[in-house]
């Protein structure tokens, strides 16, 4: 008798511990699941930030052709008609390597 008395509350302690340890697990399985929402959330957003690197890197590389465009075709602008009308001719539409060469 003493003894079933023991195993019984052996039985007590073990079935607290094991209500105890499902309650952990049902917090774990919680957090675990905002932490994988948070984290698609987070790489969505990444995404979004690389996408939107990538569009102002692409217009700024644009916009510093551009001003190269504008930087090199104004001195020959300048230059006397004759060579001008030169590289013009020659050129077709001026590119920022053909230019470069003119400045040198």
């Amino acid at each position: 008798a003493e003894k079933n008395l023991k195993l019984e509350e052996k039985i007590t302690m073990l079935q607290q511990q094991n209500e105890e340890l499902r309650a952990r697990i049902e917090q774990n399985t919680v957090i675990t699941r905002q932490l994988s929402e948070e984290n698609a959330n987070l790489q969505e957003y990444v995404e979004k930030e690389m996408e939107e690197k990538k569009k102002l890197s692409k217009t700024n590389e644009e916009l510093l052709w551009k001003l190269q465009e504008e930087d090199a075709t104004s001195p020959v602008k300048l230059q006397s008609t004759s060579s001008a009308s030169f590289y013009r001719c020659s050129s077709g539409n001026s590119s920022p390597a053909k230019v470069r060469t003119l400045r040198q």
